[in-house]
């Protein structure tokens, strides 16, 4: 009869095997020292997927083509009563029907719109407007906000020159 007898192996430290090896589901088994031990293997995590979204140049949303285009054709509208405010201490004249002060008043309103939403989208994703059709909306997007500045500025200078900035509606100062 063979005695069995103890034998006590010293161990290296688990802290030199590979983190593919190691992990709370599986012993470490440090098989250097061994040799090739049929133990089980820890698969490493799956890595997780890295997924983003992003914006396809592909199309243009309606709201992007509308932007576009009410911001190219709003930007020479307030270009023209800006002017028009600076020379004359007045905006735009009513016009028939009140339409060319309508419009007036739309364009204006479209510009400060514009920079809003270019402003929130900064806001929110950290990037501007995307380009739009042609390059179309980032071009209003820029003018839209060359305009907001012209528009501070020429207001700024009415209030020096005239005392004040005319109302949206013709009153006693302009057109009364």
């Amino acid at each position: 009869m063979l005695a069995s007898a103890a034998v006590t192996l010293p161990l290296r430290s688990t802290a030199a095997i590979p983190a593919a090896l190691s992990s709370a589901s599986t012993r470490a088994i440090p098989t250097a020292l061994y040799g090739r031990i049929s133990a089980p293997r820890a698969v490493p995590r799956a890595q997780r997927a890295l997924v983003r979204a992003q914006a396809s140049d592909e199309g243009s949303s309606t709201a992007e083509i509308a932007g576009a285009v009410g911001g190219l054709i709003s930007v020479p509208v307030v270009a023209w009563s800006l002017f028009t405010l600076k020379t004359t201490g007045c905006g735009l004249p009513p016009g028939p029907g009140g339409s060319l002060g309508a419009l007036e008043g739309v364009a204006y309103l479209a510009i400060v719109g514009l920079v809003g939403w270019s402003a929130y989208t900064k806001a929110t994703t950290g990037k501007g407007l995307p380009n739009g059709p042609y390059g179309l909306l980032g071009a209003a997007e820029g003018l839209a906000y060359l305009t907001l500045v012209a528009a501070v500025v020429v207001f700024g200078l009415q209030l020096l020159d005239y005392g004040y900035i005319p109302p949206p509606v013709p009153g006693e100062q302009c057109f009364g």
